[in-house]
């Protein structure tokens, strides 16, 4: 069975602020549910290992034991907003929790959690206004921005193109306190470029974005995308025919970063005058997003052990 998330539209659209361990929590807890058959309810707990975790999201043993059970901590406080109509079409703004109870499981590295009255709806009723997608096309993105832009965007799968996101509400969506990234070029510099670098080297679609302006500040973005197929990238060394895939894995980007800054034939040819190594590694880790750079990069990956 494929680990297929689905939402109300909703929730998708609501406004709240979960860090990526607390979004990858409730995406767990949701597969949960329908794997089990338990489906999602506001009395019965459903309970997330610390070993699935890890299998979906590709982190050390440790790192998973320790970052949920610092999200089990923080969940609970957590709160979002969404919109609905009355029966007699008032819009109707609600503010609820995400979950009613949670636990974490010391000797048995693992969450035990019951969603909240109000976001169990949301979650279950299975309509044409959801939004579905598989686990996989998230468990590789390592900003929360990211993750909460392919939701938005996939609700518009059908046609491809986003009405324009008021920059007011978009910065709720995306979970932004009024406090962060107030100026605009820092929003998208530290925001809306990495999440985008990021669906577009990990998930299943391309995306770009425009913005808007009213009259010299930028009122709002809209988006267009389309799906992909992972492509292959075929390049040579030593007079041998490689066949390197465009996408890399968080895991061996860290670690190919690391190996190709130390690496004298590399760096002697990438590194700037006056770079720490730091600063390079962080480089290299960026352009290892990027197809593009991958391929460039493929003779000095292949002579590292990259297979």
């Amino acid at each position: 069975m494929k680990d297929l998330i689905v939402k109300d539209n909703a929730l998708i659209n609501a406004s709240y602020n979960l860090d990526l361990v607390e979004q990858r929590l409730v995406l767990l807890a949701i597969i949960e549910a329908r794997q089990t058959g338990k489906g999602i309810n506001a009395n019965d707990a459903l309970v997330i290992h610390a070993s699935s975790y890890i299998e979906n999201f590709g982190v050390e043993k440790h790192t998973a034991y320790a970052v949920l059970k610092e999200a089990s901590k923080v969940l609970f406080d957590r709160r979002f907003t969404y919109q609905s109509l009355t029966d007699k079409g008032n819009v109707k703004t609600t503010h609820s929790r995400w979950v009613s109870e949670i636990s974490y499981i010391d000797n048995e590295a693992s969450v035990s959690l019951i969603f909240s009255p109000a976001v169990v709806p949301l979650i279950t009723r299975l309509e044409e206004r959801f939004t579905s997608y598989e686990l996989k096309q998230v468990s590789q993105l390592t900003s929360r921005y990211a993750t909460r832009l392919y939701e938005l965007l996939i609700a518009w799968r059908t046609t491809g193109q986003t009405p324009v996101f008021e920059i007011t509400d978009f910065r709720k969506q995306l979970g932004i306190a009024d406090d962060e990234y107030i100026r605009s070029d820092n929003f998208k510099r530290r925001v809306l470029d990495i999440a985008i670098s990021q669906i577009n080297t990990f998930t299943d679609i391309k995306v770009k974005s425009e913005q808007h302006k009213t009259g010299r500040s930028i009122s709002g973005y809209s988006f267009s995308f389309k799906s992909k197929t992972p492509a292959k990238t075929l390049t040579k060394h030593n007079g041998e025919q490689l066949e390197l895939v465009s996408e890399l894995t968080p895991k061996q980007i860290q670690l190919f970063s690391s190996k190709l800054a130390y690496s004298p034939s590399f760096s002697s040819k990438y590194s700037k005058a006056g770079e720490s190594y730091d600063d390079f590694t962080d480089r290299i880790s960026n352009d290892l997003m990027n197809p593009t750079k991958i391929k460039e990069y493929a003779s000095y990956l292949s002579a590292l052990g990259f297979k």
